[in-house]
Parts: structure tokens; sequence; C-alpha cells
């Protein structure tokens, strides 16, 4: 379509009302669960649907980025919607779009056309509730044109500075614009910065909150077979014995974290309005707003739920022999998180990896975090003109690594083979294994590659 890149952020919200108001604001057609953070907030808002759906509900899913194909970030009932139905949405669309373009001299960005897209499609599937996790940001994020009866914050951390600023509070204040009056907000654990901005924010505009560690949490865990089984207590019960097929602690909070989102979404949020300032008054005096069981959920539901919920690219196990994982980790906290996993769920002798991306991001962070775990890198670029050149990312990674570590293969196929290679050196295939990741796409084009099932 030849429109503004989606990680430009252009702080208005004129262009993206104006059109969904001339498509008789579909967003306002079904209720929404809004999930904005740093890290994890694919993966959430998965684990919500998951949920949702097992309830016999039907959803729409908004995400992104894709790792295969576009259609993968407008989802109903679970599944993509379908070529003809994305080429029939954007032709409906599309005629609305030049009269914004005309109206403002300012052209519709990719982000918000598609967007105004998935909540059209949405009110025309029609669905029971729609999903809709932020692309960047919040407060000018063009998701936001829809008010949140539950808003999520996932893990606030530095990421996507250049747009969002360069401090935790100024980033928290960006997220916490999904907050709207009368909504319950699921915070999941925050450092203290980004705690204070976003529970100033709800106590501004008359929300309420539950805050992970306080009122919900993952109280237990315990490494499976293919995942992990933990305890949650959720906003209104306990959850025993529940198998979550994802691996590691951030996994399990964002479990907890979806678990609560879909209770208060099953207890009813407070209509936009309504301020509720007695629960208002009691979180800021530190004070829990849940009780009773309007909210509860059948535990054998919430079990099935997540046992069938799945986040691809997520230290995603796609190969044995030796084994090769895939992991969309893009920023510094991200792969610290993963590579807590990794040492926790995974018993390699001998670990490769395999690296590629994009120039914005902190790569050197990223490979501090992956040295200790790593016996050599291979540095390749993904398909995305953002990619760094693999030669620039061997000399950041030769810094850290040291040369002899440090391998460059320009195409990703080529790089994932000499790293499997690598790997089999030892000739203990079952202690051996590759990790390959760095960006969305990194993985994205890691899954075609290899030929993973749904990657087409």
């Amino acid at each position: 379509m030849g429109r503004g890149v989606e990680w430009d952020i252009d702080p208005t919200l004129d262009r993206i009302r104006d059109l969904v108001d001339l498509l008789g604001e579909p967003q306002r057609s079904y209720p929404v669960i809004h999930v904005a953070g740093t890290n994890g907030k694919t993966s959430t808002a998965r684990l919500i649907e998951a949920l949702l759906r097992e309830r016999g509900l039907r959803t729409g899913l908004y995400t992104s980025p894709e790792m295969t194909t576009l259609r993968e970030r407008i989802a109903i009932d679970g599944e993509p919607i379908s070529e003809e139905h994305f080429v029939e949405t954007l032709r409906d669309v599309l005629p609305y779009v030049r009269l914004i373009d005309d109206k403002h001299g300012a052209r519709l960005s990719f982000f918000e056309v598609l967007t105004a897209m998935a909540y059209a499609a949405f009110a025309d599937a029609p669905v029971d509730v729609a999903i809709i996790e932020t692309g960047m940001g919040g407060a000018w994020d063009a998701t936001n044109v829809a008010d949140g009866t539950v808003a999520v914050i996932t893990p606030i951390g530095l990421d996507h500075t250049r747009y969002l600023g360069d401090t935790i509070e100024e980033i928290a204040a960006e997220k916490a614009g999904i907050i709207k009056p009368g909504a319950i907000v699921v915070l999941a654990q925050q450092p203290v910065a980004a705690a204070e901005v976003l529970l100033r924010r709800v106590a501004e505009v008359g929300a309420v909150a539950a805050r992970e560690g306080i009122e919900f949490g993952a109280v237990h865990r315990d490494i499976a077979f293919g995942g992990q089984m933990v305890r949650i207590q959720g906003l209104h019960a306990v959850y025993d014995e529940v198998f979550l097929p994802l691996f590691g602690d951030h996994q399990a909070s964002n479990a907890a974290c979806a678990l609560a989102a879909v209770e208060a979404f099953a207890s009813g949020a407070p209509t936009r309005g309504e301020a509720n300032l007695e629960a208002t008054t009691r979180i800021a005096a530190g004070e829990s707003f849940v009780g009773g069981d309007e909210g509860q959920l059948d535990p054998a539901l919430v079990r099935s739920g997540f046992a069938k919920a799945g986040s691809p690219g997520r230290l995603e196990v796609v190969r044995t022999g030796p084994t090769v994982l895939l992991d969309a980790a893009h920023n510094p906290a991200g792969m610290e998180a993963s590579v807590a996993t990794v040492t926790e769920a995974f018993d390699f002798n001998r670990l490769v990896g395999v690296f590629a991306a994009f120039a914005d991001k902190d790569v050197a962070g990223m490979l501090d975090q992956l040295e200790p775990v790593l016996a050599e890198l291979v540095v390749t670029r993904n398909s995305s003109p953002r990619s760094l050149p693999a030669e620039e990312l061997a000399e950041i990674a030769e810094g850290i690594f040291g040369a002899d570590r440090v391998h460059v293969s320009p195409r990703l196929d080529d790089a994932i083979d000499r790293a499997i290679g690598l790997a089999e050196e030892t000739g203990e295939y079952q202690g051996a294994g590759v990790l390959i990741t760095g960006s969305v796409v990194t993985v994205g084009d890691a899954r075609t590659l290899l030929r993973v099932e749904g990657s087409k």
C-alpha cells in the first residue's frame, strides 16, 4: 500500500479515529481486552484468547508483528483469516481510507489501515470479545481508539526508546494510555518506576488495578515434559495442577496475567464512565479489590484451555537431534528471560546460537545475555531491511564472545546449517542444541526455512 512504517509513531489518533468513525465504529461492537507492555504481550494475548475460546466465546485476536504471513495478525476463533477474507476486508476499507487520506493530507499508516481492518473483520464476524495487542506504545497506538473493559500491562522495559522515550517512566506513561475510566487493569510485576506511573494513571481515571504478586500470581511451578505444571492464585480462586505447554517463569507469569484478565472479564468490568471511586481509593491505600466468586472460572476449563494454548516462536522446539529452539526475544530483558528458561528447562552440554537482529535494537545488550550459555555463535541477517548486516553484527559479537567463538554467515539458511554442524561436533545429539533468536522476523524466517507446520 506504500504507507508509513508501523514502528514510526505519529502522536495523533485523529486519522484512525476518523477512519473508524466512517466505518461505523466497529471497535465498539464487542468488548475489548487491551494488552500493552514491552515483553510478553503476544504470549499473554494468546493465552487470554485460548481461555475465552475454551469458555465457548467467539474470539477475535489482533497481534503483531507476524512471523510468516500478514494474515496471522487478524485471527478469528484461533485461526488467521483466509486470503479471501483478508482481501475482501481490505477492499471494503480502502474507499474510506482514501477519503481520510484526502482529508488530512497525510496518508494513514500501514498499521492504522491494518488495525481498522481488524476491527471491521471482528465486527463482521461477529465476535463475542476481541483481544487487542498494541503495536508499539499505548496512548498513541492506533489500537487505542478502542476502550478496553479490561487492560493488561505486561512487564515494561527499555525498548523502542527512539519513539517511546529513553526512561522507564516515559515508556510506562505511553503504555498507560490504554487504561480507561472504569476498566479493570491487570498489572504484571513491574519495575518500581513503571508501577508508580501505572498506578497513578489508574487513580486518575477511576480504574481498578489487580497487581501480580498481590492480588494474583503463579504461586508454584514445576518443570514438566513439554512445559510446566503451575498453581495460579487468581482474582477469585486458586487453580491447581494446570499444565502450561510453554517454558519458563516468564510464561507462568504471562499465564497468571491471562487468567486474571479472563476472571476480570467474567466478573464484568465496570462500564466506561463508572469511576468506582471506592475501589480506586482502596487500591491507592494498598488494599485488594478482589473477592467473591462472580469471576471464578471452572478449573477444568482453565486446565483444558491452557493445555491447548501455544505461542509460536517462544522457545519453540522445532527439531530434535540436535534440538533446535526458536525464540523471538528482541531486547535484553526478553533475552534474559529466555536464557534463564533455557538453563532451567533444557540440559544442553553444547548450545550454539544463530543470531540476527534489527539495527535499531540493543544488540550488545542481547549478546551479553547470550554469551554465558552459548559455546559458539553464528551471526547472520534476516529478511527485513532493518536487519543489521552480518559483518557489522560480527564486530559487536567478537567484542563480547571473542573472535574464535563467532562465525559469519550472511544468509540465514547457511547460518542454520552451520550452527547445526557446530552443535553436532560433540557427537552427542541428545545434549546438543541450536538456539535461533534476536527478532520475530528471524524466527519467522527460520520457521519457513525449517518447514515448521503453520509457517506458510
